[in-house]
């Protein structure tokens, strides 16, 4: 088995953040061939090779790799061990995941929603946020910043935000009731809707926009541009291939820092 091909993010030299692509790994069909979520129908001896196969690329042991079952919820749940992530339950419904702690990566899956990636250079603390319509309606990037100020004191101006692959505006078309619920949060519809035959809603601007709100400098994310239903044979789309399909993991490993 070959390993994973990672799309990499320059976020410091002190952390590792990636988005795995549909290249390495064991998995077959709409699942192949790189797969590590295990809540998508994938075989699970081929979900646990393609994580020891991540974890080995990482340099981390198996229990420091944190996926959680996401349920398009805004909770962020904060991460210290790998006993946390051990703990039955504790990654249940959690859409995002925080660490201070070097060695262990937390991470989110997606298939056309999006990643967010969040790291705070000066208190060495990052999360990782599964921003699908849903949880873009319950500004979810917005409430990371704010758990991250919560628990470590983070100031917002500081932090550097990467927006990974996800649907692109030109290919999320959605129903007047989706326009509704993304409207009645308050978002600046002329900003990230048009309308077509139907109305197209640009996520990344969404949350690019809520980072801002959040007091992110715009010069200090970075938005990939890639568009996961365009890019299908690189990137899982669930659009393209169905819910019945792989994830991408797109993560974020805190390096130890040099005493």
């Amino acid at each position: 088995m070959t390993l994973p091909r990672l799309l990499s993010y320059d976020l410091g030299p002190q952390v590792v953040a990636f988005t795995t692509t549909r290249h390495g790994g064991c998995s077959t069909g709409r699942h192949g061939a790189f797969n590590i979520n295990a809540w998508c129908g994938d075989t699970p001896g081929h979900v646990a090779a393609n994580r020891n196969a991540l974890c080995r690329l990482l340099g981390i042991a198996d229990c420091c790799l944190a996926v959680p079952h996401q349920v398009h919820s805004t909770v962020v749940r904060r991460i210290d061990t790998a006993r946390d992530i051990a703990l039955p339950g504790n990654l249940e419904g959690v859409d995002g995941l925080m660490t201070d702690s070097p060695g262990l990566c937390v991470g989110v899956s997606t298939a056309d929603c999006l990643p967010v990636l969040l790291y705070d250079e000066a208190r060495h603390a990052a999360c990782a946020v599964h921003a699908g319509w849903r949880g873009t309606v319950g500004h979810i990037a917005l409430k990371a910043v704010e758990a991250m100020a919560r628990e470590y004191g983070s100031r917002p101006g500081q932090l550097r935000a990467c927006i990974g692959p996800g649907i692109s505006a030109d290919c999320f078309e959605v129903g007047d009731e989706v326009y509704a619920q993304f409207e009645a949060a308050g978002f600046r519809m002329e900003r990230i809707a048009r309308r077509e035959a139907k109305w197209h809603i640009d996520l990344w601007e969404a949350n690019r926009a809520d980072l801002a709100q959040a007091g992110v400098s715009p010069s200090r994310v970075h938005v990939a541009g890639i568009c996961t239903y365009l890019h299908a044979a690189d990137f899982f789309s669930a659009r393209r291939l169905g819910t019945d399909s792989g994830r991408l993991f797109t993560g974020i490993l805190l390096k130890p820092l040099a005493r």
